[in-house]
């Protein structure tokens, strides 16, 4: 009798990336089990393109929603498919909920936010033992063996479209630039060292294309506007789905630590990875065509989402030569 697992998922689509070392992990230790996965809308592309995957099941909830009678009418609505496991990925008690209401015999998660009634598989987190957010993840499958990196597929039908749709094409090479980062500016690398960099690559013959979410429009037209007009701004423009094929078309990637970062390593991309407020010490991008860029500052990583002293440093004062030479060191 094959094992049914449901996987309650993270929300960010960086730690979503992050969960297919765990699926690759179960198949390992359950050969013939099925995965599905219960996540939000924005998400779903990510698990559509992980192959251990049979189905993707829409989470409903927004990130604030209480909701708890309805998550428990869903958590039944889920457990009529008999999941024998459910794993719960977000440390809340909403998930936990959700994950109870299933009934299934084994709900395996982190202990946190009063969900000892829930959870009957508990882990307690050993921070010094797992540093890295995948690696987390993957202990949950139990008998950890050690790292792996999340690998999506890429497929050819797909990425064709998507370079369609937008009138593009891979005639010349590609340096795709990623200018935005959810958790705050201090993350984000400035603007004119990003128009540097897209003047450097395309004098040197390479197109110039700019990822982000209509949030990130605004300051990746001030990129293109510094550059000399040498870009195509697809923020906003394209569905996940579309980002993550045209990503994998890129020769090289230079992005902020966001999600973005962890889908241009997980398609195999040469990417470099500015870090400014953040650390890659917990959520590095997991990938051998990958390099950190980080001045490593007395006052970072902070982790804050302005920097407290004012003056960016972290970030101003790691320029685009530096960012170019790293990605020289990955070869064209």
């Amino acid at each position: 009798m094959f094992k049914q697992i449901l996987i309650i998922s993270p929300s960010w689509i960086g730690d979503c990336v992050m969960t297919q070392p765990l699926y690759r992990r179960l198949r390992e230790l359950h050969p013939d089990c099925v995965i599905d996965v219960f996540a939000p809308k924005w998400s779903m592309a990510v698990f559509e393109r992980m192959p251990e995957i049979r189905r993707v099941i829409e989470n409903p909830f927004g990130h604030g929603a209480l909701a708890l009678r309805e998550r428990w009418r869903v958590g039944r609505e889920l457990g009529q498919s008999g999941y024998d496991q459910v794993i719960v990925l977000p440390n809340s008690l909403k998930s936990a909920i959700v994950a109870a209401a299933t009934g299934a015999k084994q709900r395996t998660g982190y202990v946190g936010e009063m969900r000892y009634i829930l959870l009957n598989d508990l882990y307690k987190l050993d921070k010094q033992k797992f540093p890295l957010m995948v690696d987390r993840y993957t202990a949950l499958a139990g008998k950890f063996v050690g790292s792996s990196q999340p690998h999506l597929q890429i497929n050819a039908d797909s990425q064709a479209a998507a370079l369609a749709a937008h009138s593009l094409d891979k005639s010349r090479k590609i340096m795709a630039l990623c200018a935005g980062a959810e958790y705050g500016a201090a993350k984000r690398w400035l603007p004119e060292h990003f128009a540097a960099t897209a003047q450097h690559y395309a004098a040197q013959g390479w197109q110039i294309w700019l990822f982000g979410s209509q949030k990130d429009f605004d300051v990746s037209e001030e990129i293109n506007r510094l550059s000399g007009s040498l870009c195509v701004n697809l923020c906003g423009k394209t569905n996940l789905a579309q980002a993550i094929d045209l990503l994998a078309c890129a020769d090289g990637v230079v992005c902020n630590d966001s999600g973005l970062m962890h889908l241009a390593a997980a398609v195999g991309a040469k990417l470099v990875a500015v870090y400014g407020s953040s650390s890659a010490d917990h959520t590095p991008p997991l990938s051998d065509t990958a390099k950190i860029a980080s001045l490593n500052l007395d006052c970072s990583p902070c982790f804050k989402r302005e920097c407290p002293l004012g003056h960016t440093d972290c970030l101003r004062k790691l320029l685009p030569e530096q960012v170019i030479r790293l990605h020289g060191e990955l070869g064209n």
